[in-house]
């Protein structure tokens, strides 16, 4: 079992792009691509108090984390993690299945 598990809610393609993501952090969420493997990427939304609890973790970055998408699961890695440039909270992130 992972350390890590967050639950995150899907996101359709009406609510994806530049001005759907600001209403999404300015309602303290973050948006995150889950890609890689034989399935297709998933547009993801994750709580932003969680991802920053985790990433008070260095082995955040090291180890396989559990999303939980719906009733799936996906065991996942991180792949990159965008960042405010002032205010240093996280803006995206991209994980990998692992």
């Amino acid at each position: 079992m992972a350390n890590f598990v967050f639950n995150a809610q899907a996101r359709e393609a009406a609510n994806q792009g530049k001005g759907a993501s600001r209403r999404l952090r300015h309602a303290a969420q973050v948006p995150a691509i889950i890609y890689g493997g034989n399935a297709e990427p998933v547009a993801v939304t994750l709580e932003l108090r969680e991802l920053v609890k985790a990433l008070e973790n260095n082995a955040f970055f090291e180890e396989v984390v559990e999303i939980k998408v719906g009733d799936k699961v996906e065991n996942v890695k991180i792949q990159a993690l965008q960042r405010h440039p002032a205010k240093n909270t996280p803006m995206h992130a991209d994980f990998k299945r692992a």
